[in-house]
């Protein structure tokens, strides 16, 4: 059966999910911010099928996420190294990570912490606004139109009431 495409639809959530695929691809992204680049080391961390994990990297690396640089010439292998388009989606795993230490840790604890080299604390993840530094909720945040979405979509009722406001 054919995967719904979600690429070209007005929501940067299904876009983001469409590029994701499944639920390897994140992982693959959280051993690269651990330091993982080499395809075996990527392979026994993750204990991932060999061909899934070959599918994942290309798809990453097509999407511009990953970038291919070669270590060695006989026979040729690459590091995978995170471009700026992929450590840009470091704050998406620090939200899932926050999310999943509240409402899935056992009362052992979370099982990873995230350190803030810069003030030297342990810390998580908060959205907050852009514009005030207000942390954003689903209770004092809307949706709205942006300047991507597309004009056939905008004018029909059932959307024009979701972005009503």
């Amino acid at each position: 059966m054919r995967r719904t495409s979600f690429a070209h639809w007005p929501c940067s959530i299904a876009r983001t999910m469409d590029l994701l695929g499944d639920w390897w691809t994140p992982l693959v992204l959280r051993e690269a911010f651990y330091g993982i680049r080499r395809f075996d080391a990527f392979q026994v961390s993750l204990g991932i099928a060999r061909n899934t994990l070959t599918d994942r990297l290309r798809r990453l690396v097509d999407e511009g996420l990953l970038e291919k640089r070669p270590y060695q010439t006989e026979p040729v292998r690459y590091d995978y190294v995170l471009t700026e388009k992929g450590r840009d989606f470091y704050g998406v795993l620090l939200v899932m990570n926050r999310w999943g230490d509240r409402w899935l840790s056992g009362e052992e604890g979370p099982p990873v912490v995230m350190h803030h080299e810069v003030c030297g604390q342990e810390a998580h993840a908060e959205v907050v606004c852009s514009s005030c530094g207000e942390q954003m909720t689903a209770e004092n945040t809307s949706p709205r139109m942006g300047p991507g979405y597309p004009p056939h979509l905008a004018e029909r009722p059932d959307v024009r009431e979701r972005f009503a406001g």
